[in-house]
């Protein structure tokens, strides 16, 4: 017996197709759906867009940035208990600002959830290695996301003032972010070739600016508050 033809693809029947796949069959039909199309991408970018305007005028390289007493150095994760590479480069820039003497002070803000992860006193560390002395590093041990380092450096470390040190494709984000908890901030750009690490942060941006856009708006408490710190004060008075 013939084997019967089948045709490929095996796709469905279109009238088989949930209704809101199928493209309408009138010149109304098709128009509303190209609208709906396009009011959904303003809205997927309308995030993004926030993000790029607030941060505008922020950003500035090692040799322009105003001086300014504190630096916020965001966590990037650990390999082996040691800065991930992509956060080393975070902290090289933050030691050449302390040297240049553009910065007094690095607030180091990341994770430290676990007992057997704590990344900022691992970023302590590095810096002490790296030239800026002990007494001028302060560790905040719960910026778990962007937000949350923000509005704790605003709130319980007192900044107002801040330069910001992070990878190119999340500084727009941390300007925005800091900027919306009340801290007058100018980004800086740690020095990464742009590999596929690099793209992959770049696109994970663009989904991160929908999360940014509602902290943003919503203003949510960061996962742990506490009593106000003078650790920003106390490492100002220290001597280098």
């Amino acid at each position: 017996m013939e084997r019967p033809k089948v045709p490929w693809p095996p796709w469905p029947r279109w009238s088989r197709w949930p209704s809101w796949l199928r493209v309408p069959r009138d010149r109304a039909g098709r128009r509303r759906a190209v609208q709906a199309l396009m009011v959904l991408c303003v809205l997927a970018l309308a995030p993004s867009t926030w993000m790029f305007l607030t941060a505008d005028g922020s950003l500035r390289t090692p040799d322009d940035v105003p001086s300014t007493e504190v630096a916020v150095v965001f966590g990037a994760g650990l390999w082996d208990g040691e800065p991930s590479p992509y956060l080393a480069h975070r902290l090289d820039a933050a030691a050449r600002l302390y040297a240049a003497g553009r910065v007094k002070v690095v607030l180091v803000t990341g994770d430290n959830s676990r007992e057997d992860y704590d990344e900022p006193d691992a970023m302590r560390a590095y810096l002490a290695r790296h030239g800026v002395p002990g007494g001028r590093v302060v560790t905040d041990y719960a910026g778990f996301d962007t937000w949350d380092s923000c509005v704790r450096a605003r709130k319980i470390f007192g900044v107002r003032r801040a330069v910001l040190i992070s990878q190119g494709f999340h500084i727009r984000r941390a300007v925005a972010l800091c900027e919306a908890a009340g801290i007058t901030a100018y980004g800086v750009a740690a020095d990464d070739v742009h590999d596929a690490t690099w793209w992959y942060g770049a696109t994970r941006e663009l989904f991160a600016a929908g999360k940014a856009a509602v902290d943003a708006a919503l203003r949510p408490d960061p996962h742990f508050l506490g009593p106000q710190e003078q650790g920003i004060s106390r490492a100002l008075a220290s001597p280098r």
